[in-house]
């Protein structure tokens, strides 16, 4: 299985978001994962288009767009304008999320749905042929640097079972807690994509911490 890695800029110095973006780039970043948070939907407040339009300016992965937001349906063309190429989206919010899901493709973005740590994967059920990508929150979202739920690794095999069922081979992300001690737990439960934050920009080293985590998600 190949696994691709996205530092999320959450964690990084946002005085100087160029330097870390490329310094993680430089070590193998495969995606640029940027969390979008309105002060509703989860307790902080982040960046919104013209950060992500900024951002896009001076990264040469593309950028996985994760809205943490009460209502996405109003922001979608205005991110994916902004530059995002994965866009996900919380089932806890959409009452209409097969449409929504569709209209992120129409935009010509993938289109992801994204599981809190206390929703079911049968909230899937219905959009499990239809979504490009899953994101497993292994964290409550809000907020970087927090511990790995070790129960998400079990909603990880669960997601990839109800996708497989669905004949659908679109990758599961997971987002939280992702460090040099979990990233190999989450690729053997099934995740592809593995968002990390503090593991990536908490040191000195941006670069040298993603080969690190590359090296214990494959090991």
């Amino acid at each position: 299985m190949s696994v691709r890695l996205a530092p999320s800029i959450l964690s990084a110095d946002f005085a100087h978001l160029a330097r870390d973006i490329a310094a993680a780039e430089a070590g193998g970043a495969d995606l640029i994962h940027v969390d979008v948070m309105d002060g509703h939907f989860v307790p902080n407040i982040t960046m919104g288009p013209p950060v992500v339009r900024a951002v896009r300016r001076v990264a040469a992965c593309p950028l996985d767009v994760h809205l943490m937001i009460s209502e996405p349906d109003r922001y979608l063309e205005a991110f994916v304008d902004a530059g995002a190429s994965m866009l996900s989206v919380h089932v806890e919010v959409l009452p209409h999320l097969h449409r929504t899901l569709g209209a992120i493709k129409a935009l010509g973005a993938q289109a992801g749905a994204v599981l809190n740590p206390s929703t079911p994967v049968s909230a899937l059920e219905e959009v499990a042929g239809d979504v490009d990508f899953v994101l497993v929150m292994s964290v409550n979202p809000g907020f970087g640097g927090q511990r790995f739920i070790p129960r998400s690794l079990d909603k990880i095999r669960r997601v990839r079972m109800l996708l497989d069922r669905a004949g659908n081979r679109a990758p599961i992300e997971v987002d939280g807690g992702v460090g040099l001690d979990t990233a190999r737990k989450v690729v053997e439960a099934g995740a592809s994509i593995l968002v990390a934050g503090h593991a990536v920009f908490g040191g000195s080293d941006p670069a040298a911490a993603v080969r690190a985590l590359r090296e214990a998600a494959e090991s």
